[in-house]
């Protein structure tokens, strides 16, 4: 089964309900919140790699915080394995990427609280770097929820983060 077909089938199985947002964009959350977070980065890269417009970066910039999870993800469930106990580094890396993308967009965009988010990751990254990357602060049934609200009076930011 090719991957795009995978990620229709997954998305079909998500029970998304109607929404004005893109059925990749609410599978996102739906997954992420679920601690799906490799899930959540393939069903929203299936909308990024479409994309064209100024969504471009915001969609890259959650599909890298997404990643950054899987590596916290990875590292707790394998701590001493040669590879996984490695990804306090990659994940830092990759957060404040995302973050760099996302926070243009801010400080709500899409029906996403981008500030709130930003606050997670920058929360992330300190306490991993204050235990000179020796504690990951995620473990399971403690993992972060996203809140997809709805639109909010938004403005349209290109990619540098200005007005268009």
């Amino acid at each position: 089964m090719k991957k795009a077909d995978r990620i229709e089938t997954m998305l079909g199985d998500l029970e998304l309900g109607e929404s004005d947002y893109h059925e990749c964009y609410r599978g996102y959350f739906r997954c992420f919140n679920a601690g799906r977070y490799y899930e959540a980065h393939d069903v929203l890269e299936h909308l990024w790699l479409r994309e064209t417009g100024p969504e471009y970066a915001f969609y890259k910039g959650l599909i890298q915080i997404a990643g950054a999870f899987v590596h916290l993800k990875k590292q707790f469930e394998r701590p001493t394995h040669p590879t996984d106990g490695r990804r306090l580094h990659p994940a830092t890396r990759l957060f404040a990427i995302g973050m760099r993308n996302i926070e243009p967009f801010g400080p709500h965009h899409m029906g996403l609280d981008i500030a709130a988010l930003c606050t997670l990751c920058r929360s992330q990254i300190e306490n991993i770097e204050a235990s000179n990357f020796a504690i990951n602060p995620w473990s399971p049934g403690t993992g972060p929820q996203l809140a997809l609200g709805p639109r909010l009076g938004e403005v349209n930011h290109n990619r540098e983060g200005g007005l268009a």
